[in-house]
């Protein structure tokens, strides 16, 4: 089944929730693990970066890369669900985000985010990659679109902690990611604290100017 198709699972929709209805356990989960501006204040975001968060899901990342440009610099969200580019464009228009742009592109099929070479100075793809299955081609279309010297960031759950993340057989470990990294091109991997329940690394696009 193409990832057009498959519906997110419910584990990962708990950024999305807002209604009391829902569980308390998703609902405390949500307060446990979103960090998106801890973690953004460790990416080396600087004005007029150009920065792309591939399967954006709910946009609080995106919202949070906003924040950090202010409107000196862009934020692309690719994701594969109309439903959650058209809240994170809501999103931004309510926020005067002025500087967000959305678009609906499969990033397991090769040129799946839909930008040209060389365009972004950070890439983002947080909770993706237990989602996908070609999650090699994820990588590979990071590495195309970000200009020499950019940053790639990845972030994934390290256990599926009872139930609460993945099923254990879609956890993608660090080691694994650093694996793919490497594959695609990247050097110059590094670890950093995304969370109690998930692993970050953060890698580098080769700089033509510094080989």
């Amino acid at each position: 089944m193409r990832a057009a198709e498959r519906p997110r699972a419910a584990y990962i929709l708990y950024a999305m929730t807002t209604h009391a209805a829902e569980a308390s356990h998703i609902r405390h989960a949500h307060k446990s693990f979103a960090r998106p501006h801890h973690n953004v204040a460790q990416f080396g975001i600087e004005p007029g970066m150009t920065v792309v968060d591939f399967g954006a899901g709910s946009g609080a990342y995106v919202r949070a890369f906003a924040e950090a440009l202010g409107e000196d610099g862009q934020v692309i969200a690719v994701d594969v669900q109309r439903d959650l580019l058209r809240r994170i464009h809501n999103d931004a228009v309510h926020r005067h985000h002025r500087h967000v742009r959305t678009i609906w592109g499969d990033l397991e099929r090769p040129g799946g985010s839909k930008l040209a070479d060389d365009v972004a100075d950070l890439v983002l793809i947080s909770n993706l990659l237990f989602q996908v299955e070609e999650k090699q081609t994820v990588l590979d279309e990071a590495f195309r679109i970000l200009r020499p010297g950019g940053r790639v960031v990845v972030i994934d759950w390290s256990d599926s902690f009872g139930g609460l993340g993945p099923r254990t057989a879609d956890i993608v470990t660090r080691e694994a990611g650093l694996q793919m990294l490497g594959a695609a091109g990247f050097v110059s991997s590094q670890p950093f604290m995304a969370g109690a329940h998930h692993w970050g690394v953060m890698a580098d696009a080769p700089d033509n100017d510094n080989p």
